[in-house]
C-alpha cells in the first residue's frame, strides 16, 4: 500500500500564484509542439507550412486545446457542479480537463487551419500525434500528483495500491493514472516506429500514424477505464468509455480506407 502525499504544487511564487505541476506539462507540451512544428517548417517537410505560420498555430492550439478541454470538462463528466459553481470552469489550475474535449477542439481548428493555408491536414496530423502522445504521458502522472482520476478500489490491496484517506477518500484504489501514462507511453513509442518506417516506404498515405493514435487509444483507453472510478452513464460503461469506444471504432474504418485508396 501506498499513501499519496504528494503536493501538487512544485513552487509557490507567493499567496496568489504557484507553479503546479500540472501546469507544466501543458507548458513542456505547448513548447515541445512548437519547437518540432519549427523544424519541420524550416526544413520545409511539410507544404505551405512556414515559421511564421507556426508561431500563429501554436497560439490557436493552446486555446483549442484549453478551450475544448475544459468545455469538454464541463458538458460531459460535471455539468451538475458547474452549472452551481460558475466560477469553478476557470480553475483550470486544479485540473480538470477533459481530453476528447481537446481533441474536438484541435481537430476543429486545425482543420479550419489547414483549410486556409492550403496545408494537409492528415500531414499535420500524423506529426502532431506522436508528441500528443507523449505528452499525455506526462499528463496523466500530473493527474496522479493531483489526487484526481482515482482508481477503483482493489479488492486484494496489493502492494501498490494507493491510499487517498488524506485526501477523505476511502479504500487503497489502483493506480489508474499510472495505468494510463504507461499506456500513452507505448503508443508513443509505436508511434514513432510506425512513422520511422513508413517515411522509408514509397507512396507514403498520410493519416495512418494519426489514426493509428485514435485507434490504440481508443482501445486502451476504454479497457483501462475499468480500472478507474468513472460513473457509469450507459451500459456500465463511463461517458470516457464511450467516447473512447467511438474513437476506436473511427480509427479502424479510417485505417481501413486510407489503406484501400490510391495515394
Amino acid at each position: 500500500m501506498l499513501i499519496h502525499n504528494i503536493n501538487p504544487v512544485l513552487l509557490q511564487i507567493s499567496n496568489n500564484f504557484a507553479i503546479r505541476y500540472y501546469g507544466l506539462v501543458y507548458a513542456i507540451g505547448f513548447l515541445a509542439v512548437y519547437f518540432i512544428l519549427k523544424w519541420f517548417a524550416k526544413n520545409n517537410k511539410i507544404k505551405n507550412l512556414t515559421v511564421d505560420l507556426v508561431d500563429n498555430f501554436t497560439i490557436w492550439l493552446i486555446v483549442s486545446v484549453i478551450l475544448g478541454g475544459r468545455l469538454g470538462e464541463v458538458l460531459f463528466y460535471n455539468l451538475a457542479h458547474y452549472s452551481l459553481n460558475l466560477l469553478d470552469i476557470f480553475a483550470i489550475w486544479k485540473g480538470g480537463m477533459s481530453f476528447h474535449g481537446a481533441l474536438i477542439g484541435v481537430l476543429i481548428m486545425c482543420y479550419f487551419f489547414c483549410k486556409k493555408y492550403k496545408i494537409n491536414l492528415l500531414e499535420l496530423a500524423d506529426i502532431l500525434a506522436i508528441p500528443a502522445a507523449f505528452i499525455l504521458f506526462f499528463g496523466r502522472i500530473a493527474n496522479f500528483i493531483n489526487h484526481e482520476l482515482i482508481g477503483s478500489v482493489m479488492k486484494n490491496n496489493a502492494w501498490y495500491c494507493i491510499d487517498y484517506s488524506n485526501y477523505g477518500i476511502e479504500g487503497c484504489r489502483h493506480p489508474s493514472q499510472i495505468y494510463e501514462a504507461v499506456k500513452n507511453l507505448f503508443i508513443g513509442f509505436i508511434l514513432v516506429v510506425q512513422y520511422n518506417f513508413l517515411k522509408k516506404t514509397k507512396n507514403k498515405k498520410h493519416g495512418i500514424v494519426f489514426f493509428t493514435f485514435i485507434t490504440l487509444y481508443g482501445l486502451l483507453r476504454f479497457l483501462v477505464t475499468f480500472y478507474r472510478e468513472d460513473p457509469h452513464v450507459f451500459l456500465g460503461l463511463g461517458t470516457g468509455q464511450l467516447f473512447s469506444l467511438g474513437m476506436f471504432i473511427l480509427g479502424v474504418v479510417a485505417l481501413f480506407i486510407i489503406k484501400k485508396r490510391k495515394r
